[in-house]
């Protein structure tokens, strides 16, 4: 009972339905707690810029909460295969135990720990808690894997009912001696020069207590109706769980054991499904590793995209001409996040009419979101480019005039965001180019000087992309 476990804390961070560590505090065993920032084993995908914010501040609230266990987190930088055995070495470790990863670079490295630990005389073992299916095992009739949501998530919703989470340990038994650890700061996670994450400071309490005051606040008070005002970017009417579930502060299994709690209704059948569709990106991901850097249709492989790093980058800056995109885009860059609803409006822009590479999309998004996920990530902007898995149609473009108007009538969000506009005639607020002289001057508005006029015409940009689409032969 003196040979100590070694639990790894990845995208898990949390104390309560966390398998590896409630493994560990059973086994009465001394347990270590370690947190490994991998950026060297091969293939890992580097932390954009917001998630390391959020991960900075993640890793404090899980020191503070396995604190409150006796336990402290030990942080290392390097490879997760030399840092583990550096740690044997240290401690003399029986056992490591970790909750697993779906993603290509963390399913090569643990499948090595469970092949190389156990030829040592280290017992390695892992569980689940990412996703509610082990996206191996879930397969169509004739064993391959879903590629279409809908018989997925029939599948996924009759196979069987999810276990419950599991509590958080009572009690560990720490490891004595003292081990070295990385400093926080040390692992330089957070933005300076210039410091940029005011506007995240300002929307955000990572960790795992932020997730469960967000899912008390969310049952409360936003499943009511959610299945209609979650498209409604101007009212608080969303989760906010993404940035916790892809950091692993909180699990699928807990929200929905919360919304059996919460009894039937429309909003939790759609709250649900949305569970579903995440589930649906993990499966993509694991059964397609390069879902981020290659089309799921090939026939898009030989779609003629644009080269043209002004329009993206007057994209990126929410310049385009086009309110509910440049507000959806300025919500991200303040905030780490955008609705889910303009995420669809802002990628059909880029992809659609600006015939710009889906990629590019989805790499500045990876860098910005705070809740960039591998598989969430690359599913979704391949689902709105037409190249993905059940994906949107081609001929799908969203009319940004029309959608900003449909879904924030009121202007309230575009005004939020776009505050150059804030004094503009509802009636002109999403096309401020067909407002007259007398409306603009009224509202200090100069097109071209305060608010640049539309990059593209919309009717000429679809026209072009529906031509693109046929030409390719999509």
């Amino acid at each position: 009972m003196t040979e100590p476990v070694l639990v790894l804390f990845r995208n898990d961070r949390r104390i309560a339905d966390n398998g590896a560590l409630a493994a560990a505090a059973d086994s009465g065993r001394p347990v270590v707690a370690v947190f490994i920032l991998d950026e060297d084993s091969p293939g890992v995908r580097p932390h954009g810029g917001a998630s390391r914010w959020w991960l900075r501040h993640s890793l404090a609230a899980l020191a503070a909460k396995l604190e409150t266990l006796g336990l402290p987190l030990t942080l290392r930088r390097g490879s997760t295969a030399t840092i583990v055995d550096e740690l044997i070495a240290e401690t003399g470790a029986g056992t490591v135990l970790w909750n697993r990863r779906y993603q290509p670079a963390g399913i090569a490295v643990d499948a090595a720990l469970k092949h190389t630990l156990p030829e040592r005389g280290v017992r390695a073992d892992s569980f689940d808690g990412a996703l509610l299916h082990e996206p191996s095992r879930l397969t169509t009739g004739t064993g391959g894997f879903y590629k279409v949501f809908t018989p997925f998530w029939n599948a996924l919703a009759s196979g069987h009912e999810p276990r419950d989470p599991i509590d958080a340990p009572e009690a560990i038994r720490r490891y004595g001696p003292d081990l070295f650890s990385e400093r926080l700061d040390e692992l330089v996670l957070l933005p300076s020069s210039p410091d940029w994450a005011g506007g995240l400071r300002e929307a955000w309490t990572p960790g795992e207590t932020g997730a469960r005051a967000l899912l008390d606040e969310f049952l409360d008070s936003g499943l009511a109706g959610y299945e209609d005002k979650r498209d409604l970017p101007t009212l608080a009417a969303t989760s906010r769980l993404s940035p916790h579930l892809a950091h692993g502060e909180i699990t699928p299994y807990q929200i929905l054991a919360a919304l059996r709690g919460a009894g039937a209704s429309p909003g939790a059948a759609k709250f649900r499904k949305e569970i579903g569709w995440r589930e649906f990106c993990g499966h993509l991901l694991f059964h397609n590793p390069d879902l981020a850097s290659r089309n799921f249709q090939p026939a898009f492989d030989a779609f003629p995209w644009t080269d043209d790093n002004g329009a993206v980058r007057a994209w990126q800056a929410g310049r385009t001409g086009y309110p509910i995109v440049d507000a959806g885009m300025r919500e991200l860059w303040l905030t780490g996040t955008m609705h889910n609803r303009v995420r669809m409006i802002a990628a059909s822009f880029l992809t659609k009419h600006l015939l710009v590479d889906w990629r590019v999309g989805e790499r500045w998004f990876w860098e910005t979101l705070v809740d960039a996920d591998p598989a969430s990530n690359p599913a979704n902007w391949q689902w709105v480019a037409g190249s993905g898995a059940d994906a949107a149609p081609y001929f799908r473009i969203f009319n940004p005039v029309l959608q900003g108007e449909k879904f924030d009538p009121d202007g309230d969000y575009v005004r939020r965001f776009v505050p150059e506009l804030a004094r503009l005639p509802t009636r002109f607020l999403h096309k401020p180019w067909l407002a007259p002289v007398s409306a603009l001057t009224e509202a200090g508005v100069m097109l071209g000087r305060d608010y640049p006029a539309p990059m593209v015409d919309h009717a000429k940009a679809r026209e072009r992309a529906l031509a693109a689409y046929r030409n390719a032969r999509l």
